[in-house]
C-alpha cells in the first residue's frame, strides 16, 4: 500500500511516521509513505504557494498551480489513476466503512489543505475525493492525512500482529469495543471480572459481545440502528435496558 502526502509542512508529518506500528510497517515494506513538499512546485524566488482571496476576506488561500504540479509529478499515464483525496471539513466524514473502501486501493494521494483552504479549481478539476475526519475545523490537513494513513494501514495484511484484530476494533462490527483488562487481577480494590479469569472461552466471548452491546447502547445508541444484530443480541439488549436479570442458560 502506497500513500503520497502533499503538504506545505512536511515536518509536521515525518516524526509520526518514525514511531510505533507505522514505522514497523514501513521498515518491513508493508506500506510506503512518501511526503511531498508542495512548495517545491511553486514559482518565484520565495516559492509562494498561497495568496489573498479574490473578493476580499481574511486569511490566505492555497494557489492551484503548485498543487496541480505536485500531483501531476506523481502520476504516469501507464498506471491507473489513484484516488486523489483532499482533506477538508467539507468532505465526506471518515468512518470505518470509508476506511475499508480506501484500503481496497493500492495507492492513495492525500492533499493537505491549509489556511482558509484551497483554490476551488483544485476541488473541481483535480481531486477525486474530499474527506473530513469530523465536524470541526483544524489548522490544516496534516493530522487528518496521518489519521487516514494509520486507519487504512491497520487493514493491510501483516501490519498488525493479530490478523483478526481489526475485526474486533470499535466500529468494525458496527459496535463499540468491549472493555479490556490486564494484570494485576485486582488494583486498588477493583477486580477484573471473574469471567475473564475463568478460562471458559465461550463464556468470555459471550460476555465481550454483551459488554459491546451495552457500551454501544449507553454511548452511541445511533450505531445500533445499522449494526448487524442477532436475535440473541436483541433479546439481551431488551432485558438489559429493562433491568431484567440475564438468562444464564
Amino acid at each position: 500500500m502506497q500513500f503520497d502526502i502533499l503538504t506545505l509542512f512536511p515536518n509536521l508529518i515525518r516524526p509520526l511516521l518514525a514511531e510505533s506500528i507505522l514505522a514497523r510497517a514501513i521498515d518491513r515494506g508493508l506500506i510506503q509513505v512518501q511526503v511531498h513538499d508542495i512548495r517545491e512546485h511553486a514559482e518565484g524566488r520565495h516559492l509562494v504557494a498561497d495568496d489573498y482571496p479574490y473578493g476580499g476576506g481574511g486569511g490566505m488561500v492555497m494557489k492551484p498551480e503548485p498543487i496541480f504540479r505536485s500531483v501531476e509529478a506523481l502520476l504516469t499515464d501507464s498506471e491507473p489513476r489513484p484516488p486523489i483525496i483532499l482533506l477538508t471539513p467539507q468532505g465526506r466524514v471518515l468512518t470505518q466503512a470509508v476506511v475499508r473502501e480506501l484500503a481496497g486501493h493500492r495507492r492513495l494521494v492525500l492533499v493537505c489543505g491549509h489556511y482558509e483552504g484551497v483554490d476551488e479549481r483544485v476541488r473541481q478539476h483535480l481531486v477525486t475525493h474530499e474527506i473530513s475526519i469530523g465536524d470541526y475545523v483544524l489548522t490544516g490537513g496534516e493530522l487528518p492525512a496521518l489519521i487516514i494513513v494509520d486507519a487504512v494501514s491497520r487493514l493491510v495484511p501483516g501490519v498488525l500482529g493479530d490478523e483478526a484484530a481489526p475485526d474486533k476494533d470499535s466500529h468494525s462490527a458496527g459496535l463499540l469495543e468491549y472493555p479490556h483488562y490486564t494484570r494485576p487481577p485486582e488494583f486498588r480494590g477493583w477486580p477484573v471480572p471473574d469471567v475473564l479469569l475463568s478460562g471458559h472461552h465461550a463464556k468470555i466471548e459471550r460476555w465481550r459481545r454483551q459488554q459491546a452491546l451495552c457500551r454501544t447502547w449507553a454511548r452511541r445508541p445511533d450505531l445500533l440502528r445499522h449494526a448487524p444484530l442477532t436475535d440473541e443480541d436483541r433479546r439481551f439488549l431488551g432485558q438489559w435496558i429493562a433491568g431484567l436479570p440475564e438468562d444464564d442458560t
